[in-house]
């Protein structure tokens, strides 16, 4: 039986639109009866490309899209599952300011919508943990329904212990929603992606998970060149070709 956890992350610059043609061609290449069980793209309007064949994540990226065109298709958005700001313990934005919001809109979307919500994906630093706590303790008579975490860094065994950490401190099932290895070592990154993908596809409280990312050129100097799903042309990178056909994904030889 297929574990269907894997959230294809989706670059927007894969879909066409003015002055980019993008390659909305390369999700005709994905797997859709595989592992991967949702597509984000860290915004709120769906990849045309994916023409029904997953489910959607819409994105409150940060506060913009708390109004107008954006906020619109989260609250008209006809997927069950909603995320909740991305990495705001680096982008700005108080535990207050998110409560407030959180309260003003994401429950109502909860209440009214019956969206499950996904909270806020904090760094996995100690200044993320201390956001996440102060923003936790304002929501405690409505929390998300999933806690979302973001994951990078060299050492798998590491990371399995900062997810464990988090479960212990909050009862909800897990979403990473970003996560890969920043060392630049291609070995390294493999060992990191397999033992990470196998753990996650195997616990229980870990409710789905995206490797990052699926997109053609390198976001920033950060994660690792060799993490990368999808090189310049569109094709897919070998890594990719795992995390969407392989379960459990074979250790090296």
């Amino acid at each position: 039986m297929v574990v269907k956890k894997r959230c294809l992350l989706w670059d927007w610059t894969n879909s066409s639109g003015p002055g980019n043609p993008g390659v909305p061609w390369a999700m005709d290449q994905c797997n859709f009866n595989g592992p991967i069980s949702s597509v984000s793209n860290w915004n709120t309007w769906v990849p045309p490309e994916l023409r029904g064949r997953a489910p959607y994540r819409p994105m409150v990226h940060l506060e913009a899209q708390l109004s107008g065109q954006d906020w619109n298709n989260v609250w008209n958005s006809d997927q069950p599952i909603v995320q909740y700001f991305n990495e705001p313990d680096k982008n700005g934005i108080s535990p207050q300011t998110a409560a407030d919001a959180w309260y003003r809109q994401m429950v109502p979307l909860r209440e009214q919508r019956g969206k499950k919500l996904v909270g806020p994906a904090i760094s996995s630093d100690e200044n993320g943990k201390t956001w996440l706590a102060d923003f936790m303790g304002r929501i405690h008579d409505q929390p998300p329904d999933f806690l979302g975490l973001h994951y990078y860094g060299t050492d798998g065994n590491a990371c399995i212990q900062y997810l464990k950490e988090m479960h212990s401190k909050y009862p909800q099932p897990i979403v990473v929603s970003e996560i890969a290895s920043i060392d630049r070592n291609v070995g390294s990154v493999y060992n990191f992606t397999v033992q990470l993908a196998n753990f996650m596809d195997e616990t229980d409280w870990i409710f789905e998970y995206g490797f990052f990312g699926c997109m053609r050129n390198l976001a920033d100097g950060f994660v690792s060149p060799d993490a990368q799903l999808m090189r310049p042309d569109g094709s897919f990178t070998d890594l990719m070709q795992k995390l969407q056909w392989d379960q459990p994904i074979a250790p090296p030889s």
